[in-house]
């Protein structure tokens, strides 16, 4: 049986939650429908009055956390959490110093020198705020370094910050009151671009920071809205640590590039723990200032990919596909309007019958079906980009079907600035996607050849787009 939410936890619906009927609820992530008993109704009363005080709305919040339908807000602590920052640094003394300026003396501090070439300049910091020194005389990757440094952390709360982040005084106790829920493993606060705003590379990477996961809340799971944290900042449970250990290593040395806090995360989840995403807690993260920089760090991002897929199957699929919306995509890039619209009233049929059937209202549908196949269209126009821009834009030039092969190239990037206008002109940022995109899908190929495997690059087809859960 699910641990419940623990009593003084108070929920807040997540704005994708849409009441259907009296007793059922659409949202989350993946998308679903929510039915409630009567208790569950009564249960819901309580969580709209206040906290959680009873075990039926506690297992009920857990329900809805869990689900993505709400975010939950702990109760204060009693007293302030007992944590070490692991400061993991290579070569980079003056960012060093303004991240420990910026984290003061509060709790002890252990930077990790993962074989700088300038050893005394980091020597030099850490004696300065009084941190503990770890010294690797070899680099071997970030991850490597976390593991020295979790060594000498002997406290319940682990705060992972890299050195060119620049954290709020109060990070660590905004985040600190989620672990009174038992099974929270970690929470993540936002990561938000910092560095020069002058140049292309500079304002394309704070418009379009891959580290920043967005402004609302989620429950961090693979295949959900969010389905990773970063340990640029991450405050972690040292016991959730201990238990998904591998032969005493929590990071995986292998994954020694990228990658090695999404595997993390995803065995703290494989494992019951939860991740949380609290949005409402910044930190600030330099940024590429060059596009060498910014390219070279996506493809370094994309050779993760294949590593990660053979550790966790099924959790890096690089496109979902549901047959009838795939097939009103398909029909319209052929320029086959009737079995478009055909395709697309199957969609809207299949699921108006799963909503009967389910004795609930169809109201929403058409719209509902409608975005479906939009979201197909530029999943595919990503995909597309990402592992055949070559072929898209030869078809561009010299092909026969030039409207659907500028569709699929400049669609996507267009659809994304039209909701950041305010950060690049159209023209630089398609072209900026483009090239990010473009960087991060040679990076997948490339793992790929070395690890052998197709699975980062093969689709997979979805047969349940509207899953209905039993009653809570």
């Amino acid at each position: 049986m699910t641990t419940p939410l623990p009593a003084g936890f108070r929920i807040e619906l997540d704005p994708s939650a849409k009441q259907l009927t009296g007793d059922s609820w659409f949202g989350g992530s993946p998308a679903r429908v929510l039915r409630l008993t009567a208790a569950g109704r009564a249960a819901w009363d309580e969580l709209a009055r206040g906290p959680v005080s009873s075990p039926v709305a506690g297992a009920l919040a857990r329900k809805l956390t869990d689900a993505g339908f709400a975010h939950p807000h702990p109760p204060a602590p009693a007293t302030p959490p007992d944590v070490t920052v692991v400061i993991p640094v290579r070569d980079r003394a003056g960012p060093l110093v303004r991240c420990l300026t910026a984290l003061g003396e509060r709790c002890p501090v252990v930077i990790v020198d993962d074989g700088s070439r300038d050893a005394a300049a980091v020597a030099e910091v850490a004696a300065r705020f009084g941190a503990k020194l770890v010294a690797r005389p070899v680099a071997g990757g970030p991850g490597v370094a976390r593991n020295a440094g979790l060594e000498h952390a002997g406290t319940g709360l682990v705060a992972f910050v890299d050195s060119d982040c620049v954290p709020p005084p109060d990070w660590i106790a905004a985040l600190a009151p989620h672990f009174a829920d038992p099974l929270v493993a970690a929470v993540a606060p936002r990561i938000v671009p910092s560095g020069p705003d002058t140049g292309w590379a500079a304002r394309f990477t704070k418009a379009a920071c891959s580290l920043d996961l967005g402004p609302r809340p989620a429950a961090v799971a693979p295949n959900t809205r969010v389905a990773y944290v970063p340990t640029a900042a991450l405050l972690v449970r040292r016991a959730a640590l201990d238990d998904v250990a591998r032969d005493g290593t929590v990071f995986d040395p292998a994954l020694r590039v990228s990658g090695e806090d999404v595997d993390l995360v995803w065995r703290l989840h494989e494992a019951g723990w939860r991740v949380r995403y609290r949005p409402d807690v910044q930190v600030r993260h330099e940024e590429p200032g060059s596009w060498p920089a910014l390219l070279h760090r996506r493809y370094r991002y994309g050779t993760s990919a294949a590593p990660l897929a053979l550790r966790h199957p099924g959790s890096v699929p690089p496109l979902v596909l549901f047959p009838w919306p795939a097939l009103a995509v398909a029909a319209a890039l052929a320029r086959r309007p009737v079995l478009a619209a055909a395709a697309y009233a199957g969609s809207v049929l299949g699921i108006s019958k799963t909503l009967r059937r389910a004795g609930l209202p169809t109201a929403g549908v058409l719209k509902a079906m409608a975005q479906g196949v939009y979201q197909t269209w530029l999943g595919i126009g990503r995909y597309g980009t990402q592992f055949a821009a070559p072929l898209l834009a030869v078809e561009l030039v010299a092909g026969r079907h030039r409207i659907a092969a500028a569709s699929l190239l400049f669609g996507p990037p267009l659809a994304e600035w039209a909701e950041r206008r305010d950060a690049l002109d159209p023209v630089r940022y398609v072209l900026g996607r483009l090239a990010d995109d473009i960087a991060y899908g040679s990076g997948v190929l490339a793992g790929c050849l070395a690890a052998r495997t197709t699975a980062p690059v093969r689709p997979r087809v979805g047969r349940r787009p509207l899953r209905i859960d039993g009653r809570g």
